[in-house]
């Protein structure tokens, strides 16, 4: 789950990381209140679930009130990569002598989390990243004994030169990896870290993203959830307790567990194919989740094809089954749907397939090259669900 930066600035306020005071507004009118009331330079900056704001011109700078109302008013509405900028921060602006980056994600290779500092942070980290990797500094930290005081020093010493500036970033990299396992999150970011002229380090930005495992943990912070900002289809799937997350391709994927979905979207890609979404149903054999599923993925307007995989251990193939003919009875797909079941009940399954002309095929390769003979071709322009 993703908070905005007007929540993740409380949580870091909160755990007494500097942050420049900031209020999040939804009107013209309060953007400029926000303004006079800070009488002073402000940054008006976009709320939504997508890096790159700036770039896309949903940060700006306001020297006065006037300003302020100008930018918000354009910010206000804008659409940035596709989401609608319902809210704003409005936050004091803050004069900049160095910029620098941390962040803590978990790391699979390691088995722990990794907190990563730069001394070149800033709009452009990524490109960093990517070209001088050098440049950034890596700690893998115990998650049993957790971050030590000389550890943080030590990432802070990559930062600056100046001991009373090392100080100030030690104390915040220490409560940045307490929020980080208070919160149960996936990634806690702050870009860019400055220092001001008068010798401070300010957290002028904050990234949290939390994960979904440790919501039930954390029932203020599931209330920060915007659904506006969401994909609708993972909304649904989730309150229809399914696993799914959205990709660029052509080919819809409906399979039973996890690894049996990697693998099947492996195989995808291994034969030219490009899956179009990870969707693990579980091991639950509702027919209604097929249902759902099925409503899923045919919202896309990029699938060309539906793949069903399902191996039937706990799942049971005659439940799917019936779900999938559920599925053709309610929403009329026009698109090529193939499948393979395998496992408990496959016989009765392949039965009820046959009442809507579907039959099962026989492997694994067999299915994965059908769905993507079917998404190739020229018989699969269709229309959608809405």
């Amino acid at each position: 789950m993703k908070i905005h930066e007007y929540q993740a600035r409380g949580i870091f306020a909160s755990a007494g990381i500097p942050v420049p005071r900031g209020k999040a507004v939804s009107t013209v009118a309060d953007a400029v209140a926000a303004a006079e009331e800070y009488a002073r330079p402000v940054m008006v900056k976009a709320q939504v679930h997508v890096g790159g704001r700036g770039k896309a011109g949903g940060v700006q700078y306001a020297e006065n009130v006037e300003a302020a109302r100008v930018w918000a008013q354009k910010i206000l509405g804008m659409d940035i990569k596709g989401l609608k900028v319902n809210t704003v921060l409005v936050t004091e602006a803050a004069d900049i002598v160095t910029e620098a980056y941390v962040g803590i994600v978990i790391d699979r290779a390691s088995k722990a989390p990794v907190i990563m500092v730069s001394a070149a942070g800033g709009v452009d980290i990524e490109e960093v990243a990517a070209k001088t990797p050098e440049k950034i500094c890596k700690l893998a930290v115990d998650p049993q004994m957790g971050l030590r005081a000389y550890q943080a020093r030590d990432l802070a010493a990559r930062l600056y030169r100046d001991i009373n500036l090392v100080r100030q970033a030690a104390d915040i990299i220490m409560k940045l990896y307490d929020v980080y396992w208070k919160v149960d999150a996936s990634l806690v970011e702050i870009n860019p870290l400055i220092t001001t002229p008068d010798g401070k380090v300010v957290a002028i930005d904050a990234k949290i993203n939390i994960d979904d495992n440790g919501l039930f943990r954390h029932k203020e912070i599931e209330a920060m959830r915007d659904l506006d900002a969401e994909d609708p289809s993972e909304h649904e799937a989730r309150e229809g307790d399914l696993s799914f997350v959205s990709l660029s391709g052509n080919i819809g994927c409906m399979v039973n567990g996890a690894g049996l979905a990697m693998a099947t979207m492996d195989l995808v890609k291994h034969y030219g194919g490009d899956p179009a979404n990870f969707l693990d149903i579980g091991g639950s054999s509702n027919p209604q989740k097929v249902l759902t599923a099925m409503r899923i993925i045919l919202r896309n307007p990029n699938v060309r094809a539906i793949l069903i995989n399902i191996f039937g251990g706990i799942t049971r193939c005659d439940d799917v089954a019936n779900g999938i003919v559920m599925a053709y009875e309610e929403l009329r797909p026009d698109i090529p749907i193939v499948v393979r079941l395998t496992g408990t009940n496959e016989e009765e399954a392949r039965k009820i397939l046959k009442k809507v002309n579907l039959e099962s095929a026989a492997t694994l390769d067999d299915v994965v090259k059908m769905a993507i003979k079917l998404a190739e071709s020229d018989a699969a322009n269709v229309g959608r669900v809405a």
